[in-house]
């Protein structure tokens, strides 16, 4: 049994410093990938998010208890981007 075992161990490895210089660059190269992946979903979401207008209109409270006095369920999501209410603020001072 011991013999199997030492034949293997001396026949496998010539093929480790190959296998494992492949295994490493492949890590390498999947972490980079994900980094990369993760980079491009934050800015799309991030894109996605400037276009939410409440900050910039009249019913929006800046409250966090009371966000929005028209819709207060969607203000500040995803939903409100295209809010028919949206009215603009025309004068700062009055909000």
């Amino acid at each position: 049994m011991l013999e199997v075992i030492y034949f293997l161990i001396h026949g496998i490895q010539p093929l480790l410093v190959p296998i494992c210089f492949v295994v490493a660059w492949a890590v390498i190269i999947l972490a980079i990938l994900n980094i990369w992946a993760a980079a491009r979903d934050s800015v799309a979401t991030a894109k996605q998010m400037h276009q939410i207008p409440c900050t910039g209109c009249q019913y929006f409270t800046d409250n966090y208890r009371l966000k929005c006095t028209v819709r207060p369920s969607i203000a500040n999501t995803e939903e409100a981007i295209d809010c028919s209410d949206y009215q603009p603020k025309t004068n700062p001072y009055l909000y």
